[in-house]
C-alpha cells in the first residue's frame, strides 16, 4: 500500500496546534493521502484560550456520508480524534466504517480524558458510548487515564507492568484488536509507550521531558497512524512517533511565546526521514 488513502474525523481548531491542523500535515507528510471529516469547528482550542467559538457539525455527517457512498467512496482506513458528542461515535460505527475498503483498518484516539480527569465537556454517558468504538478499534490508542475510564480499573500513579499488561489486556477483552497505551513510566526521567498485539506486549522508552505542550497527543497519534499506514508494525509506529512528539517538545522549549501548541512543523522533515528510513 504505497500510497493509502486515510479519512481522520476530528474537530478543527483554526488555532491552537491540535486535531486537524495537526493531523493532516502530519500524515500527508507520512506520504498518505488524507481526507477529513471535522467534528467542530473552534476558534481556537479550548486550554487557555477565552472567549473560543465552538460550532458542532454532527448535524452535517449524515449527509456527507451519503454522499461519499453515492460516490461509492471509500477508504484504506480512518483515524479518530477528538470527537464531540455520542451522536458523532453512532454515526462513525454506522456510517463510517461501512466506507473501509476489504482489510482496512481503524485507529482510534479516544481524546476524552487525562491526568486521572475526564475533559471537562464530557461525563459517564460519553465514556459508555465510546466503548461502541473501542470495540471495533484495529488500533486503540489511549492514556492511562483514558484506559482507566473504559475498563473500570482503578487509576494509578504509581504503577509496574503487570498493572500495565492488565488494563491493556481488559482493553481488547472489550474488543479492541490492539492497544497502543501512552506516558507509560516505569523510573523516574523517563516515560514510553506500551503496545499489546496478539498476545504480545512490547515496551519503547525515551526521555521524560521538563517542559509539556498542548497537542503532544495528536502530534504523536498522527505520526503513529501514518508510520502504521505506511506499513510499519505497531511497535516500530510508536518508536517513530514517540521520537517525533519528543523532538516537537525541544524545539518548542524555552519559546514562551508559544504556549498554546508545539512547534511540529519545523521537525517535519525528521519524520519524513523516519517513515522513508
Amino acid at each position: 500500500m504505497n500510497y493509502p488513502k486515510i479519512l481522520t474525523i476530528q474537530d478543527i481548531s483554526c488555532v491552537g496546534q491540535c486535531s486537524l491542523t495537526v493531523a493532516l500535515p502530519i500524515l500527508s507528510a507520512c506520504g498518505i493521502e488524507t481526507c477529513i471529516l471535522p467534528s467542530a469547528v473552534l476558534s481556537t482550542h479550548t486550554a487557555g484560550f477565552k472567549g473560543f467559538t465552538f460550532r458542532d457539525l454532527a448535524s452535517d455527517m449524515p449527509a456527507i456520508f451519503s454522499h461519499w457512498k453515492s460516490e461509492n467512496i471509500e477508504f484504506d482506513g480512518i483515524y479518530t480524534g477528538y470527537l464531540g458528542s455520542k451522536e458523532q461515535v453512532d454515526y462513525i460505527v454506522d456510517f463510517a466504517l461501512p466506507l473501509l475498503k476489504k482489510g482496512a483498518k481503524l485507529i482510534v484516539d479516544p481524546a476524552f480524558a487525562d491526568n486521572g480527569k475526564l475533559y471537562p465537556i464530557f461525563n459517564d454517558e460519553y465514556v459508555e458510548k465510546m466503548k461502541d468504538l473501542v470495540r471495533c478499534a484495529d488500533y486503540l490508542l489511549p492514556n492511562l487515564t483514558e484506559a482507566c475510564f473504559l475498563t473500570g480499573i482503578e487509576y494509578k500513579t504509581k504503577y509496574d507492568k503487570e498493572y500495565i499488561l492488565s488494563v491493556m489486556k481488559a482493553l481488547c477483552d472489550m474488543g479492541a484488536k490492539a492497544v497502543v497505551l501512552t506516558g507509560v513510566s516505569f523510573e523516574n526521567g523517563f516515560t514510553g509507550v506500551a503496545v499489546y498485539e496478539n498476545g504480545n506486549y512490547s515496551y519503547y522508552k525515551h526521555e521524560l521531558l521538563p517542559n509539556s505542550c498542548h497537542g503532544t497527543g495528536d502530534i504523536y497519534a498522527s505520526a503513529f497512524s501514518g508510520a502504521l499506514f505506511k506499513g510499519y508494525s505497531a511497535i516500530n509506529s510508536a518508536k517513530i512517533a514517540a521520537d517525533y512528539t519528543v523532538k516537537c517538545i525541544k524545539c518548542t522549549a524555552g519559546d514562551k511565546s508559544h504556549w498554546y501548541g508545539a512547534k511540529f512543523e519545523p521537525c517535519l522533515i525528521e519524520l519524513i526521514k523516519a517513515i522513508n528510513a
